[in-house]
């Protein structure tokens, strides 16, 4: 039997499920009993779908299992719109409103493979690089957005928002519990990485946020500086930042982008 009240995983909605009119039909200890384990669509159609498998002759099991994969669809659906949230992406971008025709150079394959989210298995990261205006910023979120649909928790940041939050905790002596909040995710999203200077001190705090994610997690940086020019990000700290490409190369896909500016482009 179907029926249009099951929820759909693809759907995300803003808030749980209403309680409809027919689950006041409940017994008021099984609704108590649904309320303390949080199965909310079980509360809110469990008595109207009873009715319809009655109607239907649908038998006991089958009625359970259609209450069940509609309140599984619920929950999933829940937990998809928590990670979005909690990812603070600054728009929502998917590999759907990718232009693949834009770019003069990309690794489609390399790219469409990336989606498949292996590289998550391995703690690996991914470095998108190539000049401004490019779409790395989209191809990092789509990224993230992917992996907040399997339910993986993302975290994006812009690089001088992370050493900005890390310095002012630094001076309130709570550094160590600002740089857990970027330790935690599955994915860290560091987007814009070299488009402003860093000082050393700044440098020395994103070195932390980085190397401590090594084999941890994975993380997602979005910049427009070569390998070979990334001590100018450092303050010029050569040993350092040879330090930190050790450990980011060491397993990393790089996605070489090449194309004008799309925003340029969109202007004229």
């Amino acid at each position: 039997m179907k029926s249009k009240r099951t929820a759909s995983k693809s759907s995300v909605p803003a808030t749980p499920a209403p309680v409809s009119d027919s689950a006041q039909a409940l017994p008021e200890t099984l609704r108590g009993h649904l309320r303390t384990l949080g199965l909310a669509y079980m509360e809110a159609h469990g008595c109207e779908l009873a009715q319809e498998a009655a109607r239907c002759g649908t038998g006991h099991l089958a009625y359970l299992e259609l209450l069940a994969a509609g309140e599984a669809a619920c929950q999933h659906d829940r937990a998809v719109a928590r990670r979005l949230a909690a990812a603070r992406f600054p728009v929502t971008k998917t590999i759907a409103g990718w232009n693949w025709s834009w770019p003069k150079k990309i690794n489609r394959m390399q790219v469409e493979h990336l989606f498949e989210l292996g590289f998550l298995q391995s703690c690996a990261n991914v470095v998108l690089l190539g000049p401004t205006g490019v779409g790395k910023t989209h191809l990092a979120c789509a990224l993230g957005h992917a992996a907040c649909l399997k339910r993986h928790r993302v975290l994006y940041a812009a690089a001088i928002d992370i050493v900005n939050r890390l310095s002012a905790a630094q001076s309130s002596h709570q550094l160590a519990a600002e740089l857990k909040r970027y330790q935690t995710p599955r994915i860290l999203i560091v987007d814009e990485l070299g488009y402003l200077p860093l000082d050393k001190r700044g440098g020395q705090l994103l070195f932390q946020v980085l190397t401590k994610r090594y084999e941890a997690g994975s993380t997602i940086l979005t910049t427009n500086i070569a390998y070979k020019d990334w001590p100018s990000i450092f303050a010029g700290d050569a040993t350092m930042t040879s330090a930190l490409l050790d450990r980011l190369l060491h397993r990393c896909e790089t996605v070489v982008i090449e194309a004008d500016s799309y925003r340029s482009a969109k202007n004229h």
